[in-house]
C-alpha cells in the first residue's frame, strides 16, 4: 500500500495548470492505485495528482465510502443552485472557508484504462468534484472565496 505524502499551498505544483494523460500504461495504473490508497482515510473526500506531485490529469474520490477515479475530467454540468458550506482542503491543512459551489456537478473522462466514466452527484459529491477540477486546473478553493471569506482564510494561512 502506498499513500503519497500530500503538497501543501506554497508548492508550485499545486498552481500549475495538470497535463492531460496521454499514455494509459503501467506508470498511471501505479498513479491511480497511489490515488486511491492515499483517498482511502477518514475525512479524504478528493485527490488531484497535483496534490501529490504529479502534474497529470487525474483525481480520486471518496464519498460515503464509494471510492473510485477519473483521468482527463472535465466538468460538463453544473446546477444552477448552489450550495454553501464549509470547505477545507488537504493541502491547505487546517483551514475551513464557506465555499460556494453547484449543488449538483457532472464529471465526464475516462477510467485508468481509457474506457469512458461520467460521476455526477449532489452535496458533497458535487463539491468534491468541483473542487478536484479545481486542483487541476492550478486553482485551490482559496481562490472562490470573497468578501470577509476569503480576507479571514488568508489570514489563517499567513499566521500558521
Amino acid at each position: 500500500m502506498t499513500i503519497r505524502p500530500i503538497r501543501e499551498v506554497g508548492d508550485p505544483v499545486l498552481r500549475t495548470p495538470a497535463d492531460e494523460v496521454r499514455s494509459f500504461d503501467r506508470d498511471l495504473a501505479a498513479l491511480v492505485r497511489d490515488l486511491l490508497e492515499t483517498v482511502d482515510h477518514p475525512g479524504r473526500a478528493g485527490l488531484a495528482a497535483t496534490q501529490i506531485g504529479v502534474g497529470l490529469r487525474a483525481f480520486s474520490y471518496n464519498i460515503d465510502g464509494v471510492i473510485g477515479h477519473v483521468v482527463n475530467p472535465r466538468i460538463v454540468e453544473l446546477s444552477e443552485e448552489t450550495q454553501d458550506g464549509d470547505e477545507g482542503c488537504l493541502s491547505v491543512p487546517g483551514i475551513w472557508a464557506p465555499t460556494v459551489r453547484a449543488m449538483h456537478a457532472v464529471v465526464e473522462g475516462v477510467d485508468v484504462k481509457g474506457q469512458p466514466v461520467r460521476v455526477e452527484g449532489s452535496g458533497l459529491m458535487a463539491r468534491c468534484l468541483q473542487h478536484e477540477v479545481d486542483h487541476l486546473d492550478g486553482k485551490l478553493f482559496l481562490d472562490r472565496l470573497t468578501g470577509e471569506a476569503r480576507k479571514s482564510a488568508l489570514r489563517a494561512l499567513r499566521d500558521r
